[in-house]
């Protein structure tokens, strides 16, 4: 299968996420780093964007809330590229009505090679890589390729 080379710029597109139990600590770790999340542009699923926004005063463009589409509204970002790094508190413990979403979301963010960070500890890994404040180039599948040989086999 070939690839083709992406760039995530220098300012990146961050998508903010949380799980309701886990939306304060999303809260809290946004004002912990907003002098690094004030460089980027960032959006959110409804609820958790506008808390952010109120607790921290970052701007958090905001979708729906991700049990009304959300999480799917993101995931479509990432597959058109103005979306380059997640940063989704889920919380491992809560049964969610929306779950299947939330598979669909962190499928797509595997596929395209975004980086992904669950938890305050790997957030904090990733916020605070050399990689925050460069471009960054990595390899997807060439979309493209994958679909015309597909066609041709079917």
């Amino acid at each position: 299968m070939e690839f083709v080379p992406m760039t995530i710029k220098k300012q990146k597109n961050i998508a903010l996420i949380a799980h309701d139990q886990k939306k304060h600590e999303l809260m809290e770790w946004c004002k912990e780093h907003k002098s690094i999340l004030e460089k980027h542009f960032l959006c959110g699923t409804g609820t958790t964007a506008r808390m952010i926004t109120d607790y921290t005063g970052l701007p958090v463009k905001g979708y729906n809330s991700g049990p009304l589409g959300g999480d799917q509204q993101i995931g479509a970002k990432i597959v058109e590229g103005q979306i380059d790094f997640v940063i989704f508190f889920s919380d491992p413990l809560t049964a969610q009505p929306h779950d299947p979403d939330v598979k669909a979301l962190l499928r797509i963010a595997q596929v395209y090679d975004i980086p992904i960070a669950n938890n305050k500890a790997s957030a904090d890994f990733m916020i605070s890589s050399p990689l925050m404040d460069e471009e960054y180039e990595h390899d997807v599948i060439n979309f493209r390729q994958n679909i015309s040989e597909r066609a041709k086999q079917l």
